[in-house]
C-alpha cells in the first residue's frame, strides 16, 4: 500500500483528470512509436492552439474516467496513452491530433475522445474533425435564417418599386 504521500499525489491527479474530462472536449491518443522530433512538434502545434496534451497513467485516467461517468472508456485504457484537452475549444483537441494521425507513416493512433459528457469512437473522431471551425458553421447558420427574410424585403421592394413606376407612368401620362 503506498504512503499516505504518494496516495494524496495520486488523488490530485485523478481529481485533475476528472474535471478536465468534465469539463472539456478531447481525445485519447496512443502514442508509441513516435519520434522525440514528432512528439516535440506536436506538442509545440497543442500548446499554440490551447490544448493541454500529456501522457496519463491509465489507472488514475481509469478512476477518473469513472468519475465522470465514462466507463466505456475501460477496455481502451492500456498500453501507451496521452491525453489532449481542450477547455476553450472542444473540437481542436480532435482537428489537430487528426492532423497528427493522417500524416503518411504516421503511428499515432486515437484510441477515442469525448466531448459535451459523451464518449466517441475513434471514425466520430475524425468526423468531429473534418467540422469547419464554429465561426463558419454560425455564418453558415445566420445566411440560412436571412436568406428568407433578405427575399421577402425584394419581393416587398419589387411591389413598391413597381407601383411607384405604374404611378409615374399615370402621372406622366396625364401630364401629357
Amino acid at each position: 500500500m503506498p504512503n499516505e504521500k504518494v496516495l494524496s499525489e495520486k488523488q490530485a491527479i485523478v481529481a485533475e483528470l476528472t474535471e478536465k474530462l468534465k469539463s472539456a472536449g478531447g481525445v485519447l491518443v496512443d502514442y508509441s512509436g513516435i519520434t522525440v522530433v514528432e512528439d516535440t512538434e506536436m506538442r509545440r502545434a497543442m500548446r499554440n492552439a490551447g490544448v493541454d496534451y500529456a501522457v496519463v497513467k491509465n489507472t488514475l485516467t481509469r478512476f477518473a474516467a469513472k468519475n465522470v461517468g465514462f466507463d466505456e472508456l475501460d477496455p481502451i485504457l492500456n498500453g501507451t496513452t496521452a491525453l489532449a484537452v481542450s477547455a476553450e475549444d472542444p473540437v481542436a483537441a480532435a482537428k489537430l491530433i487528426s492532423e497528427y494521425a493522417g500524416k503518411p507513416n504516421s503511428k499515432i493512433k486515437v484510441k477515442a475522445g469525448f466531448v459535451s459528457g459523451k464518449v466517441i469512437s475513434p471514425a466520430e473522431v475524425d468526423a468531429l474533425a473534418k467540422l469547419p471551425p464554429k465561426e463558419v458553421l454560425v455564418a453558415q447558420v445566420l445566411g440560412t435564417m436571412m436568406a428568407p427574410i433578405s427575399g421577402f424585403v425584394n419581393v416587398l421592394n419589387a411591389n413598391i418599386r413597381g407601383l411607384a413606376v405604374a404611378l409615374q407612368a399615370i402621372a406622366d401620362k396625364k401630364s401629357a
